[in-house]
Protein backbone atom coordinates (compact mmCIF):
# COMPACT_ATOMS: atom_id res chain seq x y z
CA UNK A 1 0.00 0.00 0.00
CA UNK A 2 1.01 3.46 -0.61
CA UNK A 3 -0.09 6.59 1.45
CA UNK A 4 0.48 10.09 0.23
CA UNK A 5 -0.03 12.03 3.45
CA UNK A 6 -0.93 16.19 2.72
CA UNK A 7 1.22 17.94 5.60
CA UNK A 8 1.39 21.68 3.47
CA UNK A 9 0.65 23.86 5.78
CA UNK A 10 1.21 27.63 6.35
CA UNK A 11 3.43 27.35 9.63
CA UNK A 12 6.96 28.62 9.37
CA UNK A 13 7.55 26.61 13.11
CA UNK A 14 6.58 23.05 13.92
CA UNK A 15 2.64 22.92 14.93
CA UNK A 16 0.59 20.13 16.42
CA UNK A 17 -0.51 19.46 12.60
CA UNK A 18 2.79 19.02 11.47
CA UNK A 19 3.79 16.62 14.32
CA UNK A 20 0.54 14.17 13.81
CA UNK A 21 1.42 14.06 10.10
CA UNK A 22 5.16 13.25 10.49
CA UNK A 23 3.68 10.41 13.35
CA UNK A 24 1.52 9.28 11.41
CA UNK A 25 4.11 8.90 8.37
CA UNK A 26 6.56 6.69 11.07
CA UNK A 27 3.83 4.19 12.37
CA UNK A 28 2.63 3.08 8.75
CA UNK A 29 6.45 3.01 7.51
CA UNK A 30 6.46 0.11 10.31
CA UNK A 31 3.77 -1.89 9.05
CA UNK A 32 4.34 -4.56 6.81
CA UNK A 33 0.88 -3.41 4.51
CA UNK A 34 2.45 0.15 3.81
CA UNK A 35 5.76 0.02 1.25
CA UNK A 36 5.85 3.69 0.78
CA UNK A 37 4.09 6.66 2.34
CA UNK A 38 4.88 10.20 0.47
CA UNK A 39 4.57 12.89 2.81
CA UNK A 40 4.41 16.39 1.08
CA UNK A 41 5.15 19.71 2.81
CA UNK A 42 6.12 22.96 1.64
CA UNK A 43 9.68 24.09 1.00
CA UNK A 44 9.85 26.30 4.13
CA UNK A 45 8.73 23.17 5.95
CA UNK A 46 11.91 21.45 5.03
CA UNK A 47 14.08 22.60 7.49
CA UNK A 48 12.14 21.44 10.61
CA UNK A 49 10.72 18.43 9.34
CA UNK A 50 14.26 17.19 8.88
CA UNK A 51 15.31 18.88 11.86
CA UNK A 52 12.29 17.91 14.14
CA UNK A 53 10.56 14.78 13.81
CA UNK A 54 12.63 11.42 13.06
CA UNK A 55 12.13 10.24 9.46
CA UNK A 56 14.70 8.29 8.78
CA UNK A 57 12.67 5.07 6.99
CA UNK A 58 13.37 3.90 3.67
CA UNK A 59 9.72 4.01 3.07
CA UNK A 60 9.00 7.70 3.79
CA UNK A 61 9.72 10.16 0.86
CA UNK A 62 9.33 13.86 1.72
CA UNK A 63 7.97 15.62 -1.83
CA UNK A 64 8.69 19.36 -1.65
CA UNK A 65 6.51 21.93 -3.23
CA UNK A 66 8.39 25.11 -4.01
CA UNK A 67 5.02 27.57 -4.05
CA UNK A 68 4.49 30.84 -2.12
CA UNK A 69 3.50 30.36 1.64
CA UNK A 70 0.16 32.21 1.39
CA UNK A 71 -3.26 31.73 1.41
CA UNK A 72 -4.36 31.87 -2.00
CA UNK A 73 -1.14 30.10 -3.33
CA UNK A 74 -1.77 27.33 -1.33
CA UNK A 75 -5.41 26.69 -2.19
CA UNK A 76 -4.87 27.13 -5.55
CA UNK A 77 -2.52 24.15 -5.13
CA UNK A 78 -4.71 21.84 -3.27
CA UNK A 79 -7.06 22.23 -5.78
CA UNK A 80 -5.17 21.85 -8.69
CA UNK A 81 -1.44 20.49 -7.90
CA UNK A 82 -1.94 18.03 -5.45
CA UNK A 83 -4.62 15.59 -7.68
CA UNK A 84 -1.58 16.52 -10.23
CA UNK A 85 0.90 15.03 -7.86
CA UNK A 86 -1.71 12.24 -7.12
CA UNK A 87 -1.90 10.88 -10.42
CA UNK A 88 1.83 11.17 -10.66
CA UNK A 89 3.26 9.49 -7.68
CA UNK A 90 -0.19 6.88 -7.66
CA UNK A 91 -1.32 6.38 -3.98
CA UNK A 92 -3.83 3.74 -2.89
CA UNK A 93 -4.72 6.06 -0.31
CA UNK A 94 -4.62 10.52 -0.14
CA UNK A 95 -4.75 11.48 3.56
CA UNK A 96 -5.11 14.86 4.52
CA UNK A 97 -3.76 15.74 7.29
CA UNK A 98 -5.85 18.67 8.07
CA UNK A 99 -9.23 19.85 5.96
CA UNK A 100 -8.34 21.82 2.87
CA UNK A 101 -10.31 22.54 0.02
CA UNK A 102 -10.19 19.86 -2.74
CA UNK A 103 -12.52 18.49 -5.79
CA UNK A 104 -12.60 14.47 -5.24
CA UNK A 105 -13.66 13.64 -8.75
CA UNK A 106 -9.89 15.30 -10.15
CA UNK A 107 -8.29 12.07 -7.45
CA UNK A 108 -7.51 8.73 -9.10
CA UNK A 109 -8.17 7.06 -5.34
CA UNK A 110 -10.33 7.53 -2.16
CA UNK A 111 -9.39 10.74 0.00
CA UNK A 112 -9.42 10.67 3.96
CA UNK A 113 -9.35 13.95 6.11
CA UNK A 114 -8.22 14.20 9.78
CA UNK A 115 -10.45 16.85 11.89
CA UNK A 116 -8.69 18.05 14.63
CA UNK A 117 -10.60 20.22 16.21
CA UNK A 118 -13.80 22.82 15.16
CA UNK A 119 -11.92 25.83 16.30
CA UNK A 120 -13.38 27.93 12.86
CA UNK A 121 -16.22 27.62 15.12
CA UNK A 122 -15.53 27.45 18.77
CA UNK A 123 -12.78 29.84 18.92
CA UNK A 124 -12.58 32.35 15.54
CA UNK A 125 -10.46 34.70 17.70
CA UNK A 126 -7.60 32.22 16.41
CA UNK A 127 -7.78 33.66 12.92
CA UNK A 128 -9.87 36.94 12.49
CA UNK A 129 -13.38 36.92 11.18
CA UNK A 130 -11.84 36.98 7.64
CA UNK A 131 -10.03 34.06 7.66
CA UNK A 132 -12.67 32.25 10.41
CA UNK A 133 -14.93 32.25 7.44
CA UNK A 134 -13.31 30.90 4.65
CA UNK A 135 -12.00 28.26 7.08
CA UNK A 136 -14.93 27.45 7.85
CA UNK A 137 -16.31 26.80 3.86
CA UNK A 138 -13.42 24.92 3.94
CA UNK A 139 -14.06 22.37 6.20
CA UNK A 140 -17.54 22.31 5.20
CA UNK A 141 -15.94 21.61 1.70
CA UNK A 142 -13.45 19.12 2.61
CA UNK A 143 -16.21 17.05 4.87
CA UNK A 144 -18.48 17.01 2.03
CA UNK A 145 -15.67 15.69 -0.58
CA UNK A 146 -13.64 13.41 1.50
CA UNK A 147 -14.49 9.68 1.07
CA UNK A 148 -13.55 9.27 4.58
CA UNK A 149 -13.32 11.29 7.82
CA UNK A 150 -10.86 10.83 10.97
CA UNK A 151 -11.26 12.72 14.55
CA UNK A 152 -8.90 12.63 16.84
CA UNK A 153 -11.04 12.00 19.72
CA UNK A 154 -14.59 11.60 20.96
CA UNK A 155 -15.27 15.41 21.69
CA UNK A 156 -13.98 16.41 18.25
CA UNK A 157 -16.65 14.15 16.81
CA UNK A 158 -19.06 15.44 18.81
CA UNK A 159 -18.31 19.00 18.37
CA UNK A 160 -18.82 17.79 14.62
CA UNK A 161 -21.80 16.65 14.95
CA UNK A 162 -23.33 19.77 16.63
CA UNK A 163 -21.91 22.44 14.77
CA UNK A 164 -22.23 20.20 10.90
CA UNK A 165 -24.91 18.13 11.72
CA UNK A 166 -26.12 17.80 7.81
CA UNK A 167 -22.71 17.61 6.13
CA UNK A 168 -21.96 13.96 8.10
CA UNK A 169 -25.08 12.85 7.80
CA UNK A 170 -24.60 8.65 6.21
CA UNK A 171 -20.65 10.12 6.32
CA UNK A 172 -18.37 7.63 7.67
CA UNK A 173 -16.39 8.90 10.48
CA UNK A 174 -13.84 7.46 12.62
CA UNK A 175 -12.13 8.34 15.86
CA UNK A 176 -8.48 7.83 15.93
CA UNK A 177 -6.22 9.25 18.57
CA UNK A 178 -3.20 11.08 18.21
CA UNK A 179 0.30 8.95 18.24
CA UNK A 180 2.78 9.86 21.40
CA UNK A 181 6.00 8.05 20.50
CA UNK A 182 9.62 8.71 22.09
CA UNK A 183 11.02 5.59 21.76
CA UNK A 184 13.77 6.42 19.47
CA UNK A 185 14.46 9.61 21.01
CA UNK A 186 17.46 10.93 23.08
CA UNK A 187 16.74 13.22 25.61
CA UNK A 188 18.85 16.40 26.27
CA UNK A 189 18.60 20.19 27.74
CA UNK A 190 17.59 23.04 25.22
CA UNK A 191 20.66 25.22 24.97
CA UNK A 192 18.59 27.81 26.92
CA UNK A 193 17.40 25.43 29.85
CA UNK A 194 20.73 24.29 31.08
CA UNK A 195 20.46 22.73 34.47
CA UNK A 196 22.76 25.28 36.01
CA UNK A 197 20.54 27.88 34.66
CA UNK A 198 17.33 26.50 35.80
CA UNK A 199 17.03 24.38 38.24
CA UNK A 200 13.14 23.71 38.82
CA UNK A 201 10.14 24.55 36.52
CA UNK A 202 7.06 24.62 35.60
CA UNK A 203 6.14 23.23 31.47
CA UNK A 204 3.31 23.96 28.74
CA UNK A 205 3.00 23.62 25.36
CA UNK A 206 1.19 25.47 22.88
CA UNK A 207 1.04 28.05 20.10
CA UNK A 208 0.25 31.08 21.05
CA UNK A 209 -3.66 31.32 21.09
CA UNK A 210 -6.65 32.75 22.95
CA UNK A 211 -8.14 29.11 23.47
CA UNK A 212 -4.59 27.83 25.11
CA UNK A 213 -5.23 30.53 28.10
CA UNK A 214 -1.77 31.23 28.23
CA UNK A 215 -2.80 34.27 30.14
CA UNK A 216 -4.14 32.70 32.46
CA UNK A 217 -0.98 30.16 33.76
CA UNK A 218 0.84 33.24 33.90
CA UNK A 219 -1.27 35.40 35.86
CA UNK A 220 -1.45 32.01 37.88
CA UNK A 221 2.64 31.85 38.40
CA UNK A 222 2.92 34.96 39.65
CA UNK A 223 0.37 34.76 41.97
CA UNK A 224 2.13 31.62 42.79
CA UNK A 225 6.36 33.32 43.32
CA UNK A 226 3.85 36.36 45.34
CA UNK A 227 2.35 34.28 47.95
CA UNK A 228 5.94 32.18 48.32
CA UNK A 229 3.48 29.03 46.82
CA UNK A 230 6.46 28.29 44.81
CA UNK A 231 10.21 29.01 44.97
CA UNK A 232 12.04 32.42 43.92
CA UNK A 233 14.09 30.71 41.61
CA UNK A 234 10.91 28.59 39.44
CA UNK A 235 10.64 29.35 35.96
CA UNK A 236 7.67 28.70 33.60
CA UNK A 237 8.92 27.58 30.14
CA UNK A 238 6.52 28.21 27.75
CA UNK A 239 7.40 25.97 24.29
CA UNK A 240 5.19 26.96 21.25
CA UNK A 241 5.29 28.74 17.49
CA UNK A 242 4.33 32.31 17.75
CA UNK A 243 0.36 33.12 17.02
CA UNK A 244 -2.39 35.71 17.52
CA UNK A 245 -1.96 35.99 21.24
CA UNK A 246 1.79 36.05 21.11
CA UNK A 247 1.67 40.13 21.56
CA UNK A 248 -0.25 39.91 24.43
CA UNK A 249 1.69 37.07 26.23
CA UNK A 250 5.24 38.93 26.03
CA UNK A 251 3.62 42.08 27.23
CA UNK A 252 1.58 40.27 30.32
CA UNK A 253 5.08 39.10 31.13
CA UNK A 254 6.43 42.62 30.83
CA UNK A 255 3.62 44.21 32.92
CA UNK A 256 3.69 41.19 35.57
CA UNK A 257 7.59 41.77 35.72
CA UNK A 258 8.78 38.27 35.15
CA UNK A 259 11.03 38.76 32.11
CA UNK A 260 13.32 36.87 34.29
CA UNK A 261 11.41 33.48 34.85
CA UNK A 262 9.41 33.15 31.61
CA UNK A 263 11.11 31.50 28.79
CA UNK A 264 9.45 31.27 25.60
CA UNK A 265 10.74 28.76 23.19
CA UNK A 266 10.24 27.15 19.43
CA UNK A 267 11.49 25.28 17.02
CA UNK A 268 13.01 22.99 19.40
CA UNK A 269 13.40 19.06 18.10
CA UNK A 270 11.66 16.13 19.87
CA UNK A 271 15.09 15.53 22.04
CA UNK A 272 14.98 18.99 23.91
CA UNK A 273 10.77 18.26 24.15
CA UNK A 274 11.36 14.61 25.68
CA UNK A 275 13.94 17.06 28.42
CA UNK A 276 11.70 18.99 29.33
CA UNK A 277 8.94 16.26 30.01
CA UNK A 278 11.21 14.47 31.94
CA UNK A 279 12.43 17.53 34.08
CA UNK A 280 9.66 19.64 34.86
CA UNK A 281 7.97 20.20 38.15
CA UNK A 282 4.65 20.16 36.21
CA UNK A 283 3.09 20.13 33.28
CA UNK A 284 0.48 22.45 33.03
CA UNK A 285 -2.42 22.87 30.15
CA UNK A 286 -5.05 25.43 30.84
CA UNK A 287 -6.87 25.46 27.83
CA UNK A 288 -11.01 26.19 27.28
CA UNK A 289 -11.02 24.00 24.04
CA UNK A 290 -9.03 21.49 22.33
CA UNK A 291 -9.42 18.98 19.59
CA UNK A 292 -7.32 16.45 21.74
CA UNK A 293 -3.64 17.84 22.78
CA UNK A 294 -0.67 15.99 21.92
CA UNK A 295 1.24 18.21 24.64
CA UNK A 296 -0.95 16.75 27.28
CA UNK A 297 -0.82 12.94 26.05
CA UNK A 298 3.47 13.24 25.50
CA UNK A 299 3.55 14.31 29.54
CA UNK A 300 1.79 11.25 30.57
CA UNK A 301 3.28 9.18 28.67
CA UNK A 302 6.60 10.47 30.31
CA UNK A 303 4.81 10.54 33.66
CA UNK A 304 5.08 14.47 34.58
CA UNK A 305 3.12 15.69 36.88
CA UNK A 306 -0.30 16.94 35.19
CA UNK A 307 -2.13 19.88 35.49
CA UNK A 308 -5.06 20.81 33.10
CA UNK A 309 -8.43 21.89 32.77
CA UNK A 310 -11.35 19.99 33.24
CA UNK A 311 -12.95 20.06 29.94
CA UNK A 312 -14.47 17.04 28.30
CA UNK A 313 -11.68 16.24 26.04
CA UNK A 314 -9.11 16.32 28.69
CA UNK A 315 -11.06 14.10 31.05
CA UNK A 316 -10.82 11.65 27.86
CA UNK A 317 -7.74 11.75 26.66
CA UNK A 318 -6.10 12.26 30.14
CA UNK A 319 -5.88 9.74 33.42
CA UNK A 320 -6.89 9.58 36.76
CA UNK A 321 -3.52 11.37 37.61
CA UNK A 322 -3.94 14.26 36.49
CA UNK A 323 -4.86 17.08 38.57
CA UNK A 324 -7.55 19.19 36.93
CA UNK A 325 -8.72 22.89 37.70
CA UNK A 326 -12.29 24.44 36.77
CA UNK A 327 -12.72 27.68 34.64
CA UNK A 328 -14.78 28.58 36.04
CA UNK A 329 -15.31 30.89 39.60
CA UNK A 330 -11.81 31.85 40.17
CA UNK A 331 -9.60 29.88 38.03
CA UNK A 332 -6.63 31.92 38.31
CA UNK A 333 -7.02 30.35 42.34
CA UNK A 334 -8.53 27.05 41.32
CA UNK A 335 -5.25 26.75 38.99
CA UNK A 336 -2.51 27.98 41.86
CA UNK A 337 -4.10 25.22 44.17
CA UNK A 338 -3.79 22.43 41.57
CA UNK A 339 0.06 23.17 40.33
CA UNK A 340 0.48 23.06 44.34
CA UNK A 341 -1.40 20.06 44.46
CA UNK A 342 0.54 18.30 41.54
CA UNK A 343 4.24 19.75 42.92
CA UNK A 344 3.37 18.28 45.92
CA UNK A 345 2.29 14.31 44.49
CA UNK A 346 3.98 11.40 43.82
CA UNK A 347 5.09 11.11 40.23
CA UNK A 348 3.30 9.02 38.15
CA UNK A 349 4.11 5.26 37.99
CA UNK A 350 6.12 5.08 33.93
CA UNK A 351 5.04 1.38 33.27
CA UNK A 352 1.35 2.66 32.79
CA UNK A 353 1.21 3.32 29.21
CA UNK A 354 -1.87 3.87 27.65
CA UNK A 355 -2.29 1.38 24.28
CA UNK A 356 -4.54 4.39 22.49
CA UNK A 357 -2.09 6.48 21.68
CA UNK A 358 0.57 3.55 20.58
CA UNK A 359 1.94 3.37 16.91
CA UNK A 360 0.43 -0.44 16.77
CA UNK A 361 -3.03 0.25 17.63
CA UNK A 362 -2.99 3.68 15.75
CA UNK A 363 -1.23 2.15 12.67
CA UNK A 364 -3.44 -0.74 12.78
CA UNK A 365 -6.89 1.16 12.59
CA UNK A 366 -5.26 3.17 9.82
CA UNK A 367 -4.79 0.42 7.93
CA UNK A 368 -8.06 -0.82 8.93
CA UNK A 369 -10.12 2.69 8.04
CA UNK A 370 -7.44 2.10 4.62
CA UNK A 371 -8.94 -1.10 3.39
CA UNK A 372 -12.65 -0.44 4.10
CA UNK A 373 -12.61 3.16 1.92
CA UNK A 374 -10.57 1.40 -0.85
CA UNK A 375 -13.41 -1.47 -0.79
CA UNK A 376 -16.47 1.04 -0.46
CA UNK A 377 -14.87 4.14 -1.82
CA UNK A 378 -18.15 3.77 -4.83
CA UNK A 379 -20.85 2.99 -2.12
CA UNK A 380 -22.99 4.40 0.26
CA UNK A 381 -21.85 3.36 3.69
CA UNK A 382 -23.57 4.28 7.14
CA UNK A 383 -22.27 6.23 10.05
CA UNK A 384 -19.90 4.38 11.59
CA UNK A 385 -19.16 4.46 15.73
CA UNK A 386 -15.77 4.53 16.55
CA UNK A 387 -14.57 1.34 18.00
CA UNK A 388 -12.62 0.89 20.80
CA UNK A 389 -9.12 -0.97 19.96
CA UNK A 390 -7.40 -1.09 23.31
CA UNK A 391 -7.96 -4.71 23.91
CA UNK A 392 -6.15 -7.22 25.86
CA UNK A 393 -4.81 -9.01 22.22
CA UNK A 394 -3.16 -5.85 21.38
CA UNK A 395 -0.77 -5.14 24.14
CA UNK A 396 1.64 -7.07 23.16
CA UNK A 397 2.04 -5.93 19.80
CA UNK A 398 2.09 -2.26 20.90
CA UNK A 399 5.89 -0.80 21.01
CA UNK A 400 6.41 2.58 22.12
Amino acid sequence: MHVLIVALHRPLKPTGVCRYAANLARCLAETEEVKRVTLVVGTWQKQYFLKAFSLESSKIFLEYIDIKNNSLSRNIWFLFGLPKLAQKVKPDIVHLSFPLPFWRALFPCPVVATIHDLYPYECPENFGPRQAFFNRVFLQQCIQQSDRLTCVSQATLESLKYYCPNLIFKKPISVIYNIVDFSDITPFPPVSVKKDRVASFLLTVGQHRKNKNLDLLIRAFSLLLRQNRLDTSTKLIIVGSPGPQTDYITQLIDYLSLGDQVLILSSIDDGELCWLYQNCQSFIVSSSTEGFCIPLAEALYLSCKVVCSAIPVFKEIGSETCTYFDLQGDPIENLCQAISQAINSSRPDQQLRDYRFSKAVVARQHLELYCRVSQFADQTVDYVQPTNHCLEEEASRVTY
